[in-house]
């Protein structure tokens, strides 16, 4: 029940936040672009022209992608980084409500733009149909399976080489002065106490 509640929220919050894109698209498109560079360079906007260029093929091409569900994370990024150029060259400096220039309609749309990229469109979205049921499948094979652990980490490691397990032989200690050659004087590895 959660996940589709998220899906009818993805879905209607991608239809909104495309159809404000692609009107604020089709506004600058009637501008015209010259007029839309000029003011961008006006609000100083670095490399203005480059930058209506990008927010006017973001607000159309990404907001038309973000309504259809079809490459969420890089629509929704590049529709968070024009709201964030807004927010940091126009609208963060006039304060907060709208109708003084303020920042409330970039902030909440990057911030939308955002959570769809990083949570995904939902399962009414092209992304959905095309790579969804393929990773849902997966995930489905991998957790009947157990999930897949490389041969190599289930495997102990080799034992040595016998040859260098061998140790070195001790060498021969002459017997002390009073002690006649035994064959039970212990050795290196045995047990001094005997």
């Amino acid at each position: 029940m959660r996940r589709l509640l998220y899906d009818l929220a993805a879905l209607i919050a991608r239809l909104a936040l495309g159809v404000i894109l692609l009107a604020h698209g089709w506004q600058k498109a009637n501008t015209g672009f010259e007029a839309v560079a000029a003011d961008f360079a006006g609000a100083g906007t670095p490399a203005p022209r480059l930058a209506a260029a990008f927010t006017m093929l973001t607000e159309f091409g990404a907001g038309s992608l973000i309504i259809l569900g079809l490459l969420t994370p890089l629509a929704g990024a590049m529709i968070a980084a024009v709201m964030l150029g807004a927010f940091v060259f126009v609208h963060g400096r006039r304060g907060v409500f709208v109708t003084s220039g303020g920042f409330e309609l970039v902030a909440a749309l990057g911030s939308a733009a955002l959570l769809l990229a990083t949570a995904g469109a939902g399962r009414f979205s092209l992304d959905h149909l095309i790579f969804g049921r393929r990773r849902e499948r997966r995930l489905r094979e991998s957790e009947t399976l157990g999930g897949y652990v490389p041969p190599i980490a289930t495997q102990p490691p080799p034992a040595p080489a016998a040859e260098a397990r061998q140790q070195p032989p001790i060498p021969s200690v002459p017997p002390a002065e009073g002690h006649p050659p035994s064959e039970s004087r212990p050795t290196h590895g045995e047990d001094a106490g005997r």
